[in-house]
């Protein structure tokens, strides 16, 4: 596994080798909480037949004559030509803000779209106002303005998108379906900066049912659905996140969650590593009265790791990202799907034949290639770790390095956790039309920033579309910023994220309820038992029956029959 990037700070540590996860000292407080045994539609106009009795000729003078049988010329009713005009021909497609206002250097360049044109993107009222929801002063209907979200009207919209992902969530309904009645979290007060969907609000409202306190941030400035905020901000959650924020506004939407008077959190849940990075270096000592973190990225893990190298590791961490549940089902399986969605609802590409080079063949990268090779493209891969790269080589693809193949390909996709994997030489030797996009969490594998010069011309296409454009007219297309594709662009299977967020939930369950002692100030994994609690949870979806061990089977194998069924070591 390559070494993630420090993240968005600039004065974040370098990332360091990955060490073994301290074990798991067992299922703990949580898996035995949880046992399983526990109006009219307008009618078409009907097309008028021409009658075969008439002949139509062209009058001398222009108009229309009819030829009747017997031979009388008669001429046709004049009909008026209108030009169709639309409401405002004078409007302005391509209009750019002329407050730059808190915007970053970025977002002037290259403006960051708050809307999107994909059924996958946010509503919103008004594509022209770039009013930020920082300067507009909202309410929900309980008068509560704890929030900052893009437009609150859009709550409604919202609450349908999770209603929907609330049927493709089946473990975490359930987990909160038993697990309400005693309340495992009463008195946990839970800051979160994660991708802001409908999945992730099914989680926030699953916390809250479990007797949780949140506050939530994005961990993504484009991947947030604004009417999914807003149905949150609606149901008297404070969530402070929207579509397009800049750097400025990211850090301000973080800092809002957690600097507020009268509360502080006791548990950090984080993707990527942003929201504890904060609080390090903004209110240490927070850590204080924290019980725990649970981070689900690679980026994330490494920099808890990094934090435990040093001896700044105050307090227990869960390594989500490294559970069963989630790498071989998040990461693969997730990854697979929406690779292609992304990048046919920005691009509009046929696959077929195209070269494309993944970057990166960990469980991303898998997911990613099959799903390439799948749909006829000519994958090549890049590694760094000769085990991966024999993975891929006996999966069929060429092991290669960048720069062999970099003139050649039409899509270069990055999914390392690194940063610079592509830098400003490989963009300069890209084929012209050449698309680059990046799969991993952090926006540092791609070397974006050698891009905003003077000689290169942005040019926006369409909402996370972008043109940058040579002196000598190539161009190449940027997708999303170098940012995630599939949360930025389109959207993943809300079925697979029931499995992380259910992961996660646990993770908070175990941190919250271990007693004292139990968890050092280490990064830990999930215990196995709970693992296969997650995936159990699922199975009833596929109308799927376990074999179980006889007696005699357990007994052979050393098992207890109600597993764990592999030790830690497993690889699956």
């Amino acid at each position: 596994m390559a070494p993630a990037a420090g993240g968005g700070d600039p004065e974040a540590p370098a990332p360091a080798g990955e060490r073994p996860p301290a074990p798991g000292p067992g299922s703990g407080p949580a898996a035995a909480a949880l046992s399983p045994a526990a109006g009219k539609v307008p009618q078409a106009s009907a097309m008028k037949r021409s009658d075969p009795h008439h002949q139509h000729q062209r009058h001398r003078d222009g108009g229309e004559a009819l030829v009747s049988p017997d031979g009388t010329v008669t001429e046709a009713p004049r009909t008026v030509k209108k030009q169709i005009q639309f409401a405002d021909q004078k409007q302005e497609f391509n209009k750019r803000p002329t407050k730059i206002g808190r915007r970053s250097l970025s977002r002037s360049i290259s403006q960051s779209s708050t809307d999107s044109y994909s059924s996958a993107a946010s509503y919103t009222d008004s594509s022209d106002d770039e009013t930020s929801p920082r300067d507009k002063q909202q309410k929900n209907s309980k008068g509560s303005g704890d929030f900052c979200v893009k437009n609150i009207k859009q709550a409604e919209f919202g609450r349908r998108e999770i209603e929907i992902a609330e049927q493709e969530m089946p473990a975490l309904m359930a987990l909160r379906k038993r697990a309400q009645g005693e309340k495992p979290l009463a008195g946990a007060k839970i800051v979160g900066c994660t991708h802001i969907t409908a999945q992730t609000a099914v989680l926030m409202e699953t916390l809250g049912a479990l007797g949780a306190q949140c506050r939530w941030a994005a961990c993504n400035i484009y991947s947030t659905l604004n009417e999914v905020a807003a149905a949150l901000a609606e149901s008297g959650f404070p969530v402070f996140a929207w579509k397009g924020e800049s750097e400025d506004d990211f850090w301000w939407c973080i800092d809002r969650c957690v600097n507020v008077e009268g509360w502080q959190p006791n548990m950090i849940l984080d993707d990527g590593g942003d929201l504890t990075h904060w609080i390090y270096k903004k209110y240490p000592n927070m850590f204080k009265k924290i019980k725990g973190i649970v981070e689900e990225s690679v980026t994330g893990v490494h920099r808890l790791y990094q934090l435990s190298k040093a001896g700044k590791l105050c307090v227990p961490a869960m390594n989500v990202n490294d559970s069963v549940t989630k790498q071989k089902f998040d990461n693969l399986y997730c990854c697979r799907e929406s690779i292609l969605d992304g990048l046919k609802r920005t691009t509009d590409m046929m696959f077929g034949g195209k070269q494309v080079v993944v970057c990166g063949y960990g469980e991303v990268g898998k997911g990613c290639c099959a799903a390439l090779k799948a749909m006829g493209s000519i994958v090549y891969v890049t590694e760094i770790d000769p085990i991966c790269a024999l993975q891929a080589c006996m999966d069929g693809f060429r092991l290669v390095k960048l720069n062999e193949v970099i003139r050649q390909v039409d899509i270069v996709i990055t999914c390392t956790g690194n940063k610079n994997v592509v830098t400003r030489e490989h963009l300069d030797r890209m084929k012209n039309s050449c698309i680059v996009c990046n799969m991993g969490h952090s926006n540092t594998e791609i070397d974006v920033a050698s891009l905003r010069t003077p000689e290169l011309t942005w040019e926006r296409v369409r909402s996370q579309v972008d043109h940058v454009i040579w002196p000598d007219g190539k161009r190449i297309v940027l997708l999303a910023e170098g940012r995630l594709l599939n949360l930025s662009c389109s959207t993943v299977p809300t079925f697979v994220l029931s499995i992380t967020a259910t992961t996660q939930a646990l993770a908070l369950i175990e941190l919250y309820n271990a007693p004292e002692g139990r968890y050092k100030q280490d990064v830990y994994l999930l215990p196995k038992k709970m693992d296969e609690y997650v995936a159990s949870l699922h199975l009833p979806t596929f109308d799927a029956h376990l074999t179980e061990l006889t007696d005699e089977q357990a007994k052979y194998l050393g098992l207890n029959k109600n597993g764990p069924f592999k030790p830690n070591y497993y690889r699956y």
